[in-house]
Parts: structure tokens; sequence; C-alpha cells
């Protein structure tokens, strides 16, 4: 299973990047988890937009779905031109029927996943954890069956995030707010809740993301480090780990 961070901002892009977009591959499969704002440009450095198995989305933020409407209207485009009928599946709670609604397009197909229930999709299972935001999110644990990786989303912190994530061998977390700060108002965690979840769940490998716009990001790293003692990685385009 390989990962690669395509978007990792929060709320809005800086310029020449994207907000919110991982790419999971394994066996020649490729899924989308999140398509934040920016997110269709940058994935277009690491694949074709033709060939995305499928999107799995935590929650209908902007700065997570953005991009969901170019990529109807790329698989628009590419069907017409290839003259194909290839639907791309895209995977969303169904708790916001509006927003769910508007996942199926000429060539995209809105699923409900059931947060209760294990999801596959294709090589990868995926669990999914309830978090604490202002809109209903999900984190989420995916495995190949071999190697695992836990997805905060969007969320403040709570003890439940060491239990969901232990066995994991990578995680990937909302680090919106520094050391000392309140980001239980907004729904994000701060990176010394970060190292928390990260070294009570006995990680090999934290990725620091959803990341602010202000402040020293590299302090970030540094205020981690002192609750996680494993690999810690800020979040950029192009970052990537194989399992």
């Amino acid at each position: 299973m390989k990962v690669t961070v395509v978007g990792y901002w929060g709320a809005y892009p800086a310029a020449g990047s994207a907000t919110s977009g991982y790419l999971f591959e394994k066996d020649g499969f490729t899924m989308l988890v999140d398509c934040g704002s920016g997110v269709l440009s940058r994935l277009q450095q690491f694949i074709k937009v033709t060939d995305l198995d499928a999107v799995v989305l935590s929650h209908y933020h902007h700065d997570h779905i953005a991009d969901i409407g170019p990529l109807q209207y790329a698989s628009l485009v590419q069907n017409t031109l290839h003259e194909t009928k290839r639907v791309l599946p895209i995977y969303g709670h169904n708790q916001d029927e509006e927003q769910f609604d508007k996942l199926t397009h000429h060539y995209t197909k809105g699923i409900e996943y059931n947060p209760d229930e294990t999801l596959q999709v294709g090589p990868f299972t995926i669990e999914f954890q309830k978090t604490q935001h202002p809109v209903v999110c999900y984190g989420m644990k995916i495995t190949d069956g071999v190697h695992t990786v836990t997805y905060t989303a969007d969320t403040s912190y709570f003890e439940g995030w060491s239990d969901f994530t232990e066995g994991s061998d990578l995680l990937i977390t909302d680090t919106n707010f520094y050391r000392g700060m309140d980001g239980a108002k907004a729904g994000h965690m701060t990176s010394e809740e970060a190292g928390k979840i990260a070294q009570k769940a006995s990680v090999q490998t934290l990725w620091l993301s959803h990341l602010p716009h202000f402040g020293q990001l590299t302090r970030l790293r540094q205020e981690a480090e002192d609750e996680f003692h494993g690999n810690i990685e800020l979040a950029e385009e192009g970052l990537s780990w194989n399992g």
C-alpha cells in the first residue's frame, strides 16, 4: 500500500497547493480520500484523472469536498472524449442528504457508507470513527490486510482516538493548532494532542496535516516530538509512505 499527500492545508489552499486529499494505491487500484480545494489539479501530478477508481469523503466541509464538482466535470469530459461510460463511485455519509445527493452526476455515483460497518473499496477495508467537529465527520482506519493507516479527518481531541488508532503503521492527524491553544471549539487538534494519540497507539509514523495558515509550521513538529518518539513528518505535497 502506498499513501501520498495530495493536499494538506486546512480551510483554504496556500498558493499552488491544496486542502485535504490523500491518494491510496494498491495493486493498480487508486482511491482518493477527501477532495478539497485544489486537489484535482495537484492529483494530476501523480495519476491521470481517468486512473482514479474511487473517492471516499470524511465530511462535507468545502476544504474536503470543493473539487468534487471539478472532478465530476472531468469525468464527463473524459468519458465523452473517449466514448466510454465509466462511472466513478464517490462514498460519503448520508447524514446530510443535500450534500450526499450532489455526489451523483453524469458519470459519478454517490454511494452511502454505514459508519457502523466496515466498507470494502477495492483492496482496502475501511472502519469509521465519528469525530468531534461542528458537522458530522468520520475518521477512517484503512487496511490492505497487511498494513494499516488511520486518518483522523477533522476532529478535536478525545481519548477514543488512541484505541481506534491502535495497530496502525501510519497516523495522519488533524493538526490545525499549536500547543497550548484551544482547538476544541473549532473541532480541531493541536500538535501536542496529535503526538499523544500517536504515542498511546504505538504507531510507527505520524503525519501532521490539515495545517494552519499562521505561525512557524516546524514548531508543530517540535511540539509533537515532546509527546511522540517515533517518526514525525510535516505533510507536504508528494510526501509518500509505502507499507
